[in-house]
């Protein structure tokens, strides 16, 4: 389950980073909400997967109550899910 929460951390991570700096700026720039669309649910849907595997592995990863408040805090944080990457999961 680690493994799959690595590669949707990844992805939610990518999806959010393309949603807040390529789609958003175009959608204000150029009067163009159609990224926003076609980027906003695929992060959705993997926003909603990274906090239901967090609740998952929770006790499986041994976290504390601070840690998984950091793990779930980073997913609404730019590059937060690669930072959980590097100091949770690796290794």
């Amino acid at each position: 389950m680690k493994n799959i929460f690595r590669v949707v951390s990844f992805f939610e991570g990518v999806s959010y980073l393309l949603l807040l700096f390529v789609a958003v700026p175009i959608k204000y720039f150029s009067a163009d909400a159609s990224y926003v669309k076609m980027l906003g649910m695929p992060h959705g849907i993997l926003f909603m997967l990274y906090i239901i595997i967090a609740f998952l592995i929770k006790k499986e990863m041994k976290w504390s109550l601070k840690d998984f408040c950091i793990v779930l805090l980073a997913s609404i944080l730019p590059f937060g899910t690669f930072y959980v990457d590097k100091k949770y999961l690796q290794g």
